[in-house]
This record gives C-alpha cells, structure tokens and sequence, in this order.
C-alpha cells in the first residue's frame, strides 16, 4: 500500500509556547511541521532552504516585517499559500491583511478543530487549482490576444473582444488577473505583470502592487489619496509609490 506524503507545513509565529503547541497538535493529526521560526525575515531566509505546502503566519510578528509584509513579498515571489494566525480582529488590519491574499483567518487562542477544517479546503483549494492549471497549460497560449486597441478573450469556446479604452482596471489574482470593465468582469489566465506589458497606453498606471488603472476612468480621489473610485469600486493606492503616483496624475 502506497503511502501518501504529509502536506509540510511551515509555521511562523513569535510566541514559542504557541508555536510548539501548534506544531505538535498539526503533527498528531498528520501533517509535517517542517519548521517554526519567530521571525518574518528568518521565515523568507527558510523557504528558499525547504519550501513548505502552506504556511501559518502570525498577523503580529517583531521585526522590521510584520506577518502582513512577509505573506505579501510570499505570495509576490513563492505564491505559496498562507493562513493568517491573529489575535488582532480590528478593520484596519483585516483590510491590510486581505492584501495578501490569505486562504483564510485563524482567530487566536486557536482552537484545532477549527484550523483543522480550515487547512482541509485550503489544500483542497491547491489541488483543484493544480488540477485545473494543468488542464489549461495547452490552452493558455490562445486564452489571451491582445492587438493595439483591444484584447480578446477566451469564453469557453469564443473569443471575446474587449476595447482597451473600454477597461476600468487590473487586479492580480495570484497567477491570474481580473479585466473590469463597466458592464462586465473577465478572468485571465495571466499575471498581472504580463498583462501591463500586453497593453501598451500611457493611459494606464500601477498604482498598487495588484492594481493597474485606467486614469481616463478615475471618478474621485479619496481622503488623504489612499484609494481612487472607479465605477463604484475603491482601488486602494499604494503608500510608497503615492507621490510618484499623483504627479504623474498632474495632481501633486
């Protein structure tokens, strides 16, 4: 009988006496805790070392990077899945936190059954996703067209023209990417990074590292321009590049 391999589990998580509880309640119900570290940037150092299935991350973590930092640069440049652990419910950092595109959230003190449903369809989530990448491989190449003024894309067993100027914004959406227009959204498989390239207008920006805008759609600028509004939707700006951002708006 052939034994399946555990699903290797990293965890990062500043407080040892949680970290080693956690680890040794995920090892008795039969997962491989390759590691604990404390630290975000120790946690970055580890994955280039052993790379884990899924990683359990502290919102809270000490350090020049919190846990919201490292699951963002993760899911920028090892797109492995994170679950956030955290005792801080509070908007502010839930809206934060939804940045990195977690699996899901994990109240602290964490109860195991609880993670233990949670960890279940996050790697049920990873299999589909496997399984449906593998099925489109052949397919990518014809999923996305792009001509100088508009795009076409693969519906099912049509191609669907899309006028660039007719498109509000881009989002990332891990390996994929979101075309929104006003009457309709799309779903690419593509990264948002080959996409900016693919649409050659100096009428789009970046202005976040999972957002590109279409500036001739902007309808307002929030408070303290923390976010454009685009046909109802808050696209939030982001604070390192916010200066660069609004001067090339001719705002600043």
């Amino acid at each position: 009988m052939t034994t399946l391999p555990k699903h290797k589990i990293l965890i990062v998580e500043d407080e040892m006496i949680i970290a080693a509880d956690l680890s040794m309640q995920l090892t008795k119900i039969g997962y491989d805790v390759i590691g604990i570290q404390t630290r975000a940037e120790d946690a970055l150092h580890s994955l280039k070392i052993n790379r884990p299935d899924l990683i359990l991350m502290d919102i809270n973590l000490a350090g020049e990077m919190d846990g919201v930092d490292a699951a963002i640069h993760i899911l920028e440049h090892f797109s492995i899945p994170v679950i956030f652990l955290t005792s801080n419910t509070d908007e502010a950092s839930f809206q934060r936190a939804v940045q990195a595109k977690p699996y899901a959230f994990v109240n602290k003190p964490f109860q195991i059954d609880h993670l233990s449903r949670n960890l279940k369809i996050a790697f049920q989530h990873i299999a589909e996703q496997q399984t449906q990448d593998g099925e489109e491989q052949v397919e990518s190449l014809d999923h996305l067209s792009t001509l100088n003024d508009r795009l076409f894309i693969r519906q099912k067993d049509k191609m669907v023209k899309v006028t660039i100027s007719d498109i509000l914004f881009l989002e990332a959406d891990r390996n994929y990417c979101k075309i929104y227009t006003k009457e309709k959204e799309y779903l690419v498989s593509s990264p948002l990074a080959i996409l900016e390239e693919e649409i050659v207008s100096k009428k789009f920006i970046k202005v976040h590292r999972s957002y590109v805008v279409n500036i001739s759609k902007i309808d307002a600028i929030g408070e303290n321009k923390e976010y454009l509004l685009l046909n109802n939707h808050n696209i939030p700006v982001s604070r390192r590049n916010r200066a660069e951002i609004f001067q090339h708006l001719k705002l600043i």
